[in-house]
């Protein structure tokens, strides 16, 4: 465990948000060029997600975008943050990373989640059920199964090219998913960055209970959440807006839609409801200056004893985010950040 965000492992998950306007394509591209930005500055892995059926979301096969992400790149680690495994056969999944590993060996992690689709109607097409979620920690033991050969459910079948590989899983966890990491063995991703004290208990009772695996010797704790550097604390403010007026309007509508640019949200008439939800989405995030956030950061490094943070920002701006990122790197002492 680390207690200085300069010892600390940085990393970042990007899930393909549109904007106002935009195509999908145009999103998933975006993705792709952004890893190959933050590989150049030395950042540790680049993850991406899954959401289905979602307007303002062009990630829905995170394995598929994984593999376009490792092709563009050479150095940076790439995964998923996360597959959610009551979506899919662990034996897909197993299979789907077994190909990504054997086609990038060494650079490939497998964040998988407990969350099922976000509405009715996608749970239906995807021939799920809200009760899909409840055997996580079964589904978790199959799927890793597949790679170790225990197969306990299916002792006829082998997966291909997966069996024997050792492609490092990491669970995505709110509530009882930290007790499932701690009895599986496995590193926990818990999005906290502000160090609230029922997600530092969590951690904390994950590690005592953790048992050791052929996956981790030892706990293994990512922090993730939202991270906003620029030149001043309203221009960091400003790249918040967009994320939290999406979450505002999902909230009211069932939508959760494209972003939209600052000057377009200060323009809106909010109901109360909306404006309630909007200023909730701008508060518990780690904004502002440079020095601002590396004091933010340790602060929150010393309260979870994270050994990595995973940096989850979207904004409207692709260019004041990448510059976010480069100035991210600049304060944490990345490798690249200089170059």
């Amino acid at each position: 465990m680390s207690s200085s965000i300069a010892a600390t492992r940085l990393s970042v998950l990007d899930r393909s948000r549109t904007r106002e306007g935009e195509d999908g394509g145009v999103a998933l591209r975006a993705t792709v060029s952004l890893a190959r930005e933050l590989e150049g500055l030395g950042y540790h892995r680049f993850w991406v997600s899954e959401h289905h059926g979602v307007p303002g979301v062009a990630g829905s096969a995170p394995a598929v975008l994984a593999a376009a992400v490792a092709a563009a790149t050479s150095t940076i680690r790439v995964g998923t943050g996360g597959v959610m495994l009551p979506n899919h056969q662990p034996l897909v999944v197993a299979e789907q990373f077994g190909v990504l590993e054997s086609l990038f060996p060494g650079r490939i992690d497998m964040g998988v989640g407990r969350s099922v689709g976000f509405t009715d109607g996608i749970r239906r097409a995807l021939g799920r059920d809200k009760k899909d979620a409840d055997d996580f920690a079964g589904q978790l033991d199959e799927l890793l199964g597949w790679f170790t050969g225990a197969r306990r459910a299916h002792p006829q079948v082998r997966a291909r090219p997966s069996e024997g590989l050792r492609v490092p899983p990491y669970v995505l966890a709110t509530g009882e998913g930290a007790a499932v990491a701690a009895a599986a063995g496995l590193p926990l991703v818990m999005g906290d960055l502000k160090g609230r004290s029922k997600v530092v208990a969590a951690i904390e009772r994950y590690r005592a209970d953790f048992r050791p695996s052929v996956w981790a010797e030892e706990p293994y704790v990512i922090v993730a959440g939202t991270v906003a550097v620029a030149a001043t604390e309203e221009e960091a403010a400003r790249l918040l807006m967009p994320e939290a007026w999406s979450l505002a309007y999902s909230r009211t509508q069932g939508v959760f839609p494209p972003l939209l640019p600052p000057e377009r949200i200060e323009s809106l008439s909010m109901t109360p409801r909306q404006r309630e939800f909007y200023e909730a989405g701008l508060r518990g995030h780690i904004h502002g200056t440079e020095e601002r956030v590396r004091d933010a950061l340790e602060e929150a490094v010393r309260e979870t004893a994270a050994d990595e943070v995973l940096v989850t920002t979207s904004t409207y701006d692709r260019a004041a985010l990448l510059d976010s990122f480069r100035r991210l790197a600049r304060v944490t002492g990345l490798t690249g950040a200089n170059a």
